[in-house]
């Protein structure tokens, strides 16, 4: 796609119709080696600070972001279930049912389970790394981003803001979208994004030219949810049932699904934390993305 097409095309309206789509009932690449990915950086206090821009969907692809649900927990076996859901298709997934079964069956523990176990949402974009000074090799350099719900959410308030005096922008837009300041702080030993904000919209690079030459290093999104990077239903199950020990059977209950991201996952201040089978696991952040990467190493190793 040329440089001068995307600019007729890179819609707010089209991103905003396609958001309003996701949230509508309907629906990994292991990547803690992909070198494409960019990943922020904290100093020894926890505080990080980078620049970067997001970037307008690839040529011949519809959106700027791709999301992937995955799961990620330790079974009793002490094994560990690291797997893309197929919820991603819209397709049946063990976990998500077995989730449903046990939230479904009126014991609180059955509900912490499921608490832990529950689907996790992540996001991918390509980026132009505009500073990143603690790896200050990495600026000038066209990176994929993985993030969650809260960068997401940031994303959406600049192209739906909430107040009158507050202007949209497309922040995938080259000419007319803005630089993005990430701001990391460690508040109650996790990462926390709160801070982070849209710098005022600017053209990326002065010229076309330049930015013609961004635009093409920019990686393909659809392949992190093509059909490739997710294991069928009965290799799932079979994984599922080797993390609990072969004791859970599930069937597919998809009609009574519980939707795992509106139903209340928050623990009850008076149900007991169950006592760990190993080695308890502290994320190394709140976000999805950073738990991730440490998933992904622990199921690698």
């Amino acid at each position: 796609m040329s440089i001068s097409a995307l600019r007729n095309q890179n819609s707010l309206d089209k991103l905003l119709q396609q958001v309003q789509k996701d949230i509508e009932p309907q629906g990994e690449k292991k990547s803690y080696v992909d070198e494409r990915l960019w990943k922020p950086q904290v100093d020894k206090v926890g505080n990080g600070y980078a620049v970067i821009r997001f970037l307008p969907a690839p040529s011949g692809e519809e959106l700027p972001w791709v999301r992937l649900w995955n799961h990620a927990f330790q079974g009793p076996t002490g094994q560990w279930y690291i797997e893309n859901s197929l919820t991603t298709m819209n397709q049946n997934d063990p976990v998500s049912e077995y989730n449903s079964a046990l939230w479904n069956s009126g014991v609180e523990s059955d509900k912490e389970i499921a608490r832990k176990q529950k689907r996790k949402l992540q996001y991918y974009s390509n980026i132009y790394v505009v500073e990143d000074s603690m790896n200050p090799e990495n600026n000038g350099k066209v990176m994929l981003y993985r993030y969650g719900k809260k960068i997401y959410d940031k994303i959406m308030e600049a192209m739906q803001p909430e107040f009158a005096d507050e202007t949209p922008i497309n922040p995938f837009d080259l000419w007319e979208g803005a630089n993005f300041k990430l701001k990391i702080r460690k508040v109650d030993g996790y990462w926390n994004y709160d801070k982070s904000e849209f710098d005022k919209p600017v053209q990326l690079k002065p010229t076309d030219e330049e930015l013609e030459t961004i635009y093409a290093k920019a990686h393909s999104l659809a392949d992190f949810t093509a059909p490739s990077n997710f294991k069928s239903y009965d290799e799932l199950k079979a994984r599922l049932d080797a993390v609990l020990s072969g004791t859970v059977a599930t069937g597919k209950t998809a009609a009574a699904m519980v939707d795992e991201d509106t139903t209340d996952y928050t623990p009850p201040a008076s149900t007991p934390t169950p006592e760990p089978q190993t080695a308890p696991f502290v994320a190394p952040s709140n976000d999805d993305d950073d738990a991730m990467s440490y998933f992904e190493k622990l199921a690698n190793e």
